[in-house]
């Protein structure tokens, strides 16, 4: 263990950030807090609603984060689960209080959005992600920010975002090969969320747990990797560049999805397109960066995209590094039956249905969440 500590870890989060993610910067000096507004008695009396927005780099200067925040009404160092939602904060809750987002969507134009823009028609229609009351009720807190926040989502995002801002010549230049990546840039904005809360006396900042879906899921898992604060890390139906073995090459591959999306990861991870073995890190050891802290991986039996069979073989496969802490992993070496939650410190499922968050998914990380913050 000590060894893992004071030397592996570092040697592997290093290939990652060379190889995958690219490198990310630190806190910026100049960022600042402003809590907009503080409401008691939201959702019907249920919560207190915040919405903050970081200043990341200072006040009057772009990009800033908006950040709402619930906590249980009359509770006091709440413990919070962390994640960015993808169409802006006004749609995790039809909660009319939520402000509206102005910056750019990735989709043109549907169901709450105009012109890249958000409109008042996408109030709450992603709440069935987010089961708020449930989290709610169980005592915890949810904090969530739209992604596009840090970088919109497209190729050449990166000009109007974190990336360019904290580095102002950047704009009109090439990227270097370990420059940090949109997945390594939205993990550092989740990371400027956790420097908010450690500020924030209604929170406990030593149990949050950050959690992401999809792509977002990637995100969690490097935030959780590169920010030790972060207590839990949760990965939902992540798929390739998240939880799933890379080396299995089934569902979305690595040229597949660098050819998709080719400002996710860090350039030099296109040298591992239909060249999986090469890359001298997999899936399973990223995770392994989370020991000796909780880490719960999750997929969906339709999700055949994001090879639920690899998201569960990383999550195993993770488990020699936790037992170096005497932490018990998946404790199984095949993946469980349908509806059928495993595993001590490394959690994992496989839920009936396709790719999406659920109230189940929510119920696994709040248990999951009770026993290792000994709630239960």
């Amino acid at each position: 263990a000590e060894q893992w500590r004071m030397s592996r870890r570092g040697e592997v989060l290093r290939l990652f950030e060379q190889h995958v993610y690219g490198r990310r910067p630190g806190r910026p000096a100049e960022m600042k807090f402003e809590v907009r507004s503080e409401e008691r008695g939201a959702l019907g009396g249920k919560a207190v609603r915040k919405q903050i927005t970081i200043h990341l780099l200072g006040p009057g200067r772009e990009p800033k984060m908006h950040v709402l925040l619930y906590l249980p009404d009359n509770a006091q160092r709440v413990p919070v689960f962390l994640g960015y939602n993808f169409n802006g904060n006004h749609t995790v809750h039809a909660d009319p209080g939520i402000e509206i987002s102005t910056a750019w969507m990735r989709d043109a134009s549907g169901p709450g959005v105009q012109n890249h823009r958000a409109t008042e028609e996408g109030r709450g229609k992603s709440a069935s992600r987010w089961a708020i009351d449930q989290i709610l009720a169980r005592g915890y807190g949810l904090a969530t920010v739209y992604y596009g926040d840090i970088e919109p989502d497209h190729a050449q995002g990166w000009k109007d975002g974190i990336r360019a801002h904290l580095d102002r010549d950047a704009a009109g230049q090439p990227l270097a090969l370990e420059d940090w990546s949109a997945i390594s840039a939205w993990a550092w904005g989740l990371s400027r969320v956790m420097d908010y809360l450690e500020t924030d006396d209604r929170v406990n900042a030593r149990q949050v747990a950050v959690m992401g879906h999809s792509r977002l899921g990637k995100t969690s898992l490097w935030a959780g990797a590169t920010d030790e604060r972060f207590a839990i890390t949760i990965s939902n139906n992540s798929g390739c560049g998240g939880a799933a073995l890379s080396r299995r090459a089934f569902g979305e591959t690595v040229k597949r999805i660098n050819t998709s999306f080719p400002h996710w990861f860090c350039r030099t991870h296109k040298l591992y397109n239909d060249n999986e073995a090469a890359c001298p890190v997999d899936q399973h050891e990223l995770i392994a960066l989370m020991a000796p802290r909780p880490v719960y991986v999750a997929s969906a039996q339709e999700d055949q995209w994001a090879d639920p069979n690899g998201e569960f073989l990383g999550a195993n496969h993770a488990g020699p590094v936790y037992a170096l802490f005497g932490k018990g992993g998946v404790g199984v070496e095949a993946q469980p039956p349908l509806n059928t939650p495993v595993g001590d410190f490394i959690g994992y499922h496989v839920r009936t249905g396709k790719h999406d968050v659920t109230d189940y998914d929510w119920e696994q990380y709040l248990n999951f969440a009770d026993r290792h913050f000994g709630r239960k």
